[in-house]
């Protein structure tokens, strides 16, 4: 596979596909593994470095759920090529720096990625469209079984798997959920909602993870720790708590549509004028201006879009994606252009 080839389907994230799709957008089950008997990966020199890229490739190039995987060396491939993955959420952004030593592997339909030498030796990957976490996490388990019967991992009977930040010894899990959230934001809940959600263990982050803010009422909630707890007791956590936000914001959505549905009516009708009629708009505003669209398909205000047109514009709009599509690198302000340019083609 080439990274090329991503741009010709959809991405897993953003399929719109699964249970609850109209508000979980994507399921994330994720486990940090390193190996034993190397130095974690921000304290390895460049020989172990190499070393550990080479044992995670040979033993990736084995497993049937990686095969016709993309393997790459990020130092090999351009800024915008790093990025186009990262808005995939193939990789984290923190992986997309100081990429000498590290590497990629994704599988075709890029439900698996794989990031070397992150904080961790392994960050192993399971994503899915929709609330999807019970199945994400059993494809996870088989691969991480897989893998482990060609590496051997960092494990301590007291302790678990050896991680190199102590939240993620013991299991080395985190399951996450992006949730879409504009009725709660709408009407003032989001955070009440967001500050019990964080009493319960449970962690509220961005678009893009760890540093990102909250854009576009998207929210990424993820596990706190994995220390003392089984994979099943987190999974069944989370499963726990996204259901009840979930039965909150649609609970909100059914009171906004009887009490005030001119004013959410309004507000979807101007989200969508700008966006068909701007000629220059930037990337944070067309998020914005998406979800209230989004939020006005699902309630069946907008009826000559369906969602699938909705999360295809949120990710083709982004910088990296805009672009590939053009086959050239853009300035801030000539993506400004081309992104309403392609928002208005899409949405005549």
């Amino acid at each position: 596979m080439k990274i090329d080839d991503f741009l010709k389907q959809d991405t897993e994230w953003l399929k719109g596909t699964g249970p609850m799709s109209h508000i979980v957008i994507s399921s994330r089950v994720r486990v940090a593994r390193n190996i034993e008997k190397l130095p974690f990966s921000q304290r390895a020199d460049k020989y172990r470095l190499e070393e550990i890229l080479t044992a995670v490739t040979d033993a990736a190039a084995s497993v049937p759920l990686l095969k016709n995987s993309l393997s790459v060396r990020l130092k090999d491939v351009g800024d915008v090529d790093r990025l186009f993955l990262v808005e995939r959420h193939l990789m984290s952004p923190e992986h997309a720096k100081d990429v000498e030593y590290k590497s990629l592997i994704v599988e075709p339909k890029e439900i698996i990625s794989i990031m070397v030498n992150e904080e961790d030796h392994l960050r192993i990957q399971v994503l899915q469209s929709g609330f999807n976490l019970r199945e994400t996490w059993h494809i996870l388990d088989e691969l991480d079984n897989e893998l482990a019967r060609r590496l051997p991992f960092a494990y301590s009977p007291k302790w678990g798997y050896l991680t190199a930040c102590p939240t993620n010894t013991g299991t080395g899990l985190r399951g996450s959920v992006m949730l879409h959230l504009p009725a709660l934001v709408f009407t003032g809940q989001i955070e009440k909602v967001l500050q019990a959600t964080g009493k319960l263990g449970l962690n509220i982050r961005g678009l893009y993870g760890e540093g990102s803010e909250a854009t576009g009422n998207f929210f990424q909630v993820s596990n706190l720790v994995s220390l003392g707890r089984t994979e099943d007791e987190v999974i069944d956590n989370i499963e726990r708590i996204i259901g009840q936000i979930v039965a909150r914001e649609e609970m909100t959505r059914k009171n906004i549509l009887s009490r005030s549905k001119e004013a959410l009516v309004d507000r979807v009708w101007r989200a969508y004028g700008t966006m068909k009629n701007a000629h220059i708009i930037t990337s944070n505003e067309t998020i914005a201006l998406l979800s209230a669209i989004r939020l006005g398909v699902d309630l069946g205000i907008v009826k000559n879009l369906d969602r699938r047109t909705i999360n295809e514009l949120f990710l083709i709009t982004q910088p990296a994606h805009l672009q590939k599509i053009e086959g050239k690198a853009l300035t801030s302000n000539e993506r400004d252009i081309k992104r309403a340019d392609l928002i208005r083609t899409k949405l005549k």
